[in-house]
């Protein structure tokens, strides 16, 4: 599913970002001459440069960058969803499931441009033997943040899905395809930023995954009762 995200930050927190990154310069662009050489071989590589840099409609991951692309992240306690009934955690009480499983990214500015990314996001969904509906609409959230530092910005996703008969999990695939993150001059590096990714949890969901639980079969069992039963929660 594509979607259309535009976090628009005020001039307020642009200025803000930059006086926090006056040490960062922009990196040389690609093809950039270091060296002496004749007028024509000069002209050669400038406008072999010009050629590549001005590419509006290239796809976003191939366009050439003034600098690095901010950092994409699962945040690890929002990484999974796990639905309890009754809030027991066993693999019996599980209703529903999602797991994070994949990113990818690209992005393009130069000059004073603003960044411009694309984000792709690939979900693990999950219905255990406590759900009581074949749909479920599975919330997320993505946030612009200055690199380890406060939320710039932050929006919520809904993601509906809908199991098959029998079907105990699904893949689904979120594109996010434009993120826009204001700059206030071209010394402001992507690297500056980071975007997180996670789903929307709850406080208990948020300490099942910082405690690093997992499903196991219990040790000692026969193999008939494993078939038959319990798994329990434990840390790695």
């Amino acid at each position: 599913m594509r979607r259309k995200l535009s976090v628009a930050l005020s001039a307020l927190m642009a200025l803000s970002i930059a006086a926090t990154a006056t040490t960062v310069h922009a990196q040389r662009r690609p093809g950039q001459d270091q060296g002496g050489g004749g007028d024509d071989d000069q002209a050669s590589k400038k406008k072999k440069r010009d050629d590549e840099w001005n590419q509006p409609k290239a796809p976003l991951a191939q366009l050439r960058n003034a600098g690095p692309c901010p950092y994409v992240k699962v945040l690890y306690d929002a990484s999974r969803y796990i639905e309890f009934k009754d809030g027991k955690e066993s693999a019996a009480a599980t209703a529903y499931t999602g797991e994070i499983q994949g990113l990818s990214s690209g992005c393009a500015y130069k000059s004073n441009d603003p960044i411009k990314m694309q984000v792709e996001m690939l979900f693990e969904l999950g219905r255990g033997p406590q759900a009581t509906d074949n749909r479920k609409t599975y919330r997320y959230w993505v946030a612009v943040t200055e690199r380890n530092k406060d939320v710039l910005a932050k929006e919520y996703f809904d993601l509906p899905v809908t199991f098959a008969q029998g079907q105990d999990r699904l893949y689904a695939t979120e594109v996010l395809q434009t993120i826009t993150i204001p700059r206030a001059d071209e010394k402001v590096s992507g690297s500056n930023f980071e975007v997180l990714i996670g789903f929307d949890v709850t406080p208990e969901m948020a300490a099942f995954n910082r405690d690093g639980k997992r499903f196991r079969v219990n040790a000692g069992q026969t193999q008939q009762a494993q078939g038959q039963q319990t798994q329990v929660p434990t840390k790695p």
